[in-house]
């Protein structure tokens, strides 16, 4: 369905994240994956959704003297919001545990931003999922970080992963929107265009 109305239209992914790749592809769209490194650095003041929407915005910013007519370009960022602060992808064991740890017995968001660029064309989306933790034992977290290496993700859990069964008691939004890509909302805007 979407494939037909995106057919003039050249699809761009600008990510690594196998997630939003799968997600991307069971839209049944075709598109190509490019990417472009950039230093994902943010103003200090900024909060939740601010934050992905600046960074998927500045992962767009590399690619604009490229972009032609036809091409749509897709950059995304995902957040864990919590305690009043963003927790990004850990570098580490210890930050994994310590943000596991924060997360748990707790309630926070994940937060994720979509930018599609086009020639003529710039637009932001976000959204917003609520999410609940069991209190996690250590045991439990120094399992799932040595058995999976969240080292990819925000927050340092993956919701698809053996940590979101086990762990999570509620979730109020969207469930691919925890995996990084709320898919209902792109599909909402590329279906507009």
């Amino acid at each position: 369905m979407l494939s037909d109305k995106l057919s003039n239209y050249n699809i761009i992914l600008a990510s690594k994240s196998p997630r939003r790749q799968k997600l991307l592809k069971d839209l049944d769209i075709s598109f190509e994956i490019k990417t472009k490194e950039v230093e994902e650095i943010y103003p200090e003041e900024l909060k939740d959704s601010e934050i992905t929407d600046f960074l998927a915005d500045l992962k767009s910013k590399p690619f604009t003297n490229d972009l032609s007519s036809n091409d749509l370009l897709i950059t995304s960022d995902t957040i864990v919001w919590a305690n009043n602060k963003a927790l990004g992808k850990p570098k580490d064991y210890n930050q994994a545990f310590n943000m596991l740890k924060e997360l748990s017995d707790n309630t926070h968001k994940v937060v994720t931003s979509i930018c599609i660029t086009g020639k003529n064309l710039k637009k932001i989306i976000n959204d917003i999922t609520i999410v609940t933790f069991k209190e996690l034992t250590d045991k439990e977290i120094d399992y799932y970080i040595n058995a999976y290496k969240p080292f990819d993700k925000a927050g340092a859990y993956g919701i698809q992963e053996w940590i979101g069964k086990i762990a999570i008691t509620k979730i109020e939004g969207s469930y691919f929107n925890v995996m990084g890509f709320p898919v209902h909302k792109l599909y909402k805007e590329l279906i507009k265009l």
